[in-house]
């Protein structure tokens, strides 16, 4: 309760309303849950609760999660929540040197939190021990899924207890991740909150543009936008880097978040912008799930997330905890067909934008043998087309990831 108090909480969220009842009797759980509703504190607290009574010194819960950064955000929650207890977390994950984590381990903790890869590393070198865990937590199951993680996780599985409590959460449910539930878990609770739709506290708006003036058209939103705290989401990490050059260019304070940055620079890249520091972060998917930065009152999509799940995952960025937020997207004639798929999903039409101020008129650069699309011989440039009308003009395909 004091943690509780810590953190500013006042009263449950629905998954937490749901989930810790649940968690606190020893039930293993399925959870499905829109982003920022607290799904973190809602398998936290339980663990806190249970770890209360029982030995120290040694690693009895385990939090399983994708990335490096959804891992430092747990763990932060973790030490927050766990404030006058005495227990204490640590962080296990690669791209930094494995000898403060072994030395955390060495020193003694009750809570992991880790990624796949590092976590099995340590396991193999006897540093992580594992027989003492009493509940395991496999947090954005979906997404290790998709970051090829499953065959490191059921590994996990295996050299923990065989009794133990197993939470699972998970936004979207494809086979892989149902067959690891049945396999990992007896008997679970499903608590779904529903992921099929945005957060309503979200507002909604797409900007035609052609895709040659998607970056002019970028810069003239951003200079509208009253706001400190921007998440721009591009498809590719060398389009994140080109994107906040030409921000930074505009005289805007950016940096960028993507897989190709040391951790060093995505901590600095992570404090600079909740700080503040930066107001605008530019961003490939690895952001999109699980960040929590309360104050981010605009997400601009530069580029169509590939689907309807990444694109209620990269908005569930703003209108968190009950605040309001607007989510924009720059569309061209390729998104057509998502943005009808979000439309069914939302069942309402998308609010279309042009604006007034700005011309839509230019057309694109000739093409030259040597562009980085690396697409041949230079052809004559076409008309630009028309915002309104999302005239049928045959677009560059979309690079493969």
């Amino acid at each position: 309760m004091q943690g509780i108090k810590l953190a500013g909480y006042e009263t449950a969220t629905p998954i937490q309303e749901a989930a810790i009842p649940a968690a606190l009797r020893g039930r293993d759980i399925i959870g499905t849950a829109q982003t920022g509703t607290g799904k973190t504190a809602a398998f936290v607290l339980p663990i806190l609760n249970r770890l209360l009574d029982g030995p120290k010194g040694m690693p009895r819960a385990l939090i399983v999660t994708p990335t490096r950064e959804l891992a430092e955000q747990i763990h932060q929650v973790t030490k927050t929540l766990a404030a006058g207890t005495g227990l204490r977390s640590a962080t296990i994950y690669g791209g930094v040197g494995a000898d403060r984590q072994i030395k955390a381990l060495r020193q003694g903790v009750e809570i992991l939190v880790a990624t796949p890869g590092r976590l099995l590393d340590l396991i193999q070198q006897r540093q992580a021990k594992m027989e003492r865990i009493e509940i395991l937590v496999l947090d954005e199951a979906d997404r290790m899924f998709d970051m090829g993680f499953l065959p490191d996780v059921k590994r996990i599985i295996k050299v923990v207890p065989a009794e133990r409590q197993t939470m699972l959460f998970s936004a979207t449910f494809p086979p892989e991740v149902e067959q690891l539930a049945s396999q990992s878990l007896k008997e679970p609770q499903r608590i779904s909150m529903g992921i099929s739709k945005p957060a309503i506290t979200v507002t909604h708006a797409l900007y035609p543009v052609p895709p040659h003036l998607k970056s002019a058209l970028l810069i003239k939103l951003l200079k509208q936008i009253d706001s400190d705290s921007v998440l721009v989401f591009t498809r590719t990490k060398h389009r994140a880097d080109k994107v906040a050059r030409q921000i930074a260019h505009a005289g805007f304070r950016v940096t960028s978040l993507h897989g190709n940055r040391t951790q060093g620079q995505r901590q600095n890249a992570l404090s600079g912008f909740k700080s503040g520091h930066f107001p605008i972060m530019v961003a490939t998917d690895i952001a999109a799930r699980g960040l929590d930065i309360e104050s981010i009152t605009h997400v601009i999509n530069y580029d169509m997330p590939d689907t309807a799940d990444a694109y209620i995952h990269r908005i569930g960025r703003t209108g968190r905890a009950q605040r309001t937020g607007d989510a924009f997207t720059l569309v061209t004639d390729e998104d057509r067909d998502m943005i009808r798929t979000l439309e069914r999903i939302m069942k309402q039409s998308l609010e279309k934008i042009t604006l007034p101020d700005f011309d839509y008129s230019p057309p694109p650069p000739p093409r030259s043998a040597s562009d980085h699309h690396g697409r041949g011989a230079p052809r004559p440039a076409r008309p630009a087309p028309t915002p309104k009308s999302f005239s049928k003009n045959r677009l560059a395909p979309r690079r493969k990831k």
